[in-house]
């Protein structure tokens, strides 16, 4: 089976783990604070904390900015659930607002009918989610945060390297949050990174990640244990001098792959915006002749190992369903949810990989 995805790893990020072992700094020490140097030299912002996960790099963004009880969040429901739920952690209510069709990211013009209605008085802030590897349209998105008078978040966990008219993701906003997860273009096993410009906000989030603490054993506020480890933050600092060429071969790889498929009428590849630099954490199409889980089960007999992301929209989930008032009427994206499949594309896919996905779409247009 040629998978979705797969962790890029060689002796370099051997090598740095055994001398985390060696060195008797198994926690979070030393390498965790290079990492971070590293990270926010890459991204040009000032402040970089390392965190456990992504989901709790979304969480310290909250928290930082100041989200709690009482306020609402507008988000997009079309994205992993640690999104929204990272809202519910803070004490804070998601609103959903629907996304565009030819990139799945959150639509402006939906955000601002959010904002508009009366009722929504209470909202303080707009999570963004660069969905796929692909940047929201940050110019009129800040533009709306400005004139309304709200904050922004980016959930830039599938867009480490991804760039909206020249600047890169996780730097436009209040806050960015990423996700060093396994799947990840790059990754430190699990893991994620808060980045943000902001001195206080920073100074919140270190406290918050280490148990409210700002000096041994005097604690100001409530936090917890999100810090990460010396031995992933190792694996960080190898890969993240690997992220342009490993992002290079996605391009590569999409390029080449969506020429093939734009072939096949009932098939709509993945479009990059003008002012994008798309870095294809998932490579997603979709199927639009409604026959979306018959080509997934064909590509599997082929050996191709597709995936859907996502199924469902956040406020279709179980859980959502009891904690929104209203669930609300969201198009786009159930339309998406029912058509999208992601192929492989990541930097370790042969080019003999690559022609059996090929071969396999054109054996399955002879059966469709």
């Amino acid at each position: 089976m040629i998978p979705i995805s797969k962790p890029n790893l060689d002796e370099k990020e051997k090598e740095a783990v055994l001398a985390v072992l060696d060195s008797g700094i198994i926690a979070s020490g030393p390498k965790v604070k290079e990492f971070e140097a590293a990270f926010a030299e890459y991204t040009g912002v000032k402040h970089a904390i390392a965190v456990s996960n992504g989901t709790c790099s979304l969480h310290t963004c909250m928290v930082m900015n100041g989200l709690g009880k009482g306020d609402k969040v507008i988000t997009s429901p079309f994205t992993f659930i640690a999104s929204g739920n990272s809202i519910i952690h803070a004490g804070a209510e998601p609103v959903f607002a629907d996304i565009k069709e030819d990139s799945f990211n959150i639509d402006p013009d939906k955000i601002e009918a959010e904002l508009k209605k009366d009722w929504m008085k209470k909202i303080k802030a707009i999570l963004v989610v660069h969905i796929y590897g692909q940047v929201c349209e940050m110019d009129r998105i800040l533009a709306l945060a400005d004139k309304y008078n709200v904050k922004v978040i980016e959930d830039a966990a599938q867009a480490v390297g991804a760039k909206f008219k020249g600047r890169l993701a996780g730097t436009f906003a209040d806050g960015g949050s990423f996700s060093l997860y396994a799947t990840k273009n790059i990754t430190t096993a699990e893991g994620g990174m808060v980045t943000t410009n902001n001195d206080r906000a920073a100074e919140i989030a270190r406290s918050f990640i280490n148990h409210g603490s700002e000096k041994t054993y005097y604690h100001t506020r409530l936090g917890y244990n999100y810090r990460m480890t010396d031995i992933e933050a190792a694996i960080g600092i190898v890969q993240l001098k690997k992220l342009d060429v490993f992002n290079d071969k996605r391009r590569k790889n999409s390029v080449e792959l969506a020429a093939h498929l734009r072939k096949f009428p009932w098939i709509a590849a993945p479009a990059e915006g003008k002012d994008n630099f798309h870095i294809y954490h998932q490579f997603t199409i979709r199927v639009t002749n409604g026959k979306r889980d018959d080509v997934v089960k064909m590509l599997a007999e082929e050996g191709v190992g597709a995936k859907v992301f996502y199924p469902i929209p956040l406020h279709c989930q179980p859980f959502y369903k009891e904690v929104l008032k209203k669930i609300p009427s969201l198009p786009v994206s159930e339309k998406a949810a029912l058509e999208v499949i992601s192929l492989p594309v990541h930097p370790g896919l042969t080019d003999t990989e690559k022609s059996a996905i090929k071969a396999a779409f054109d054996k399955i247009n002879g059966r469709i």
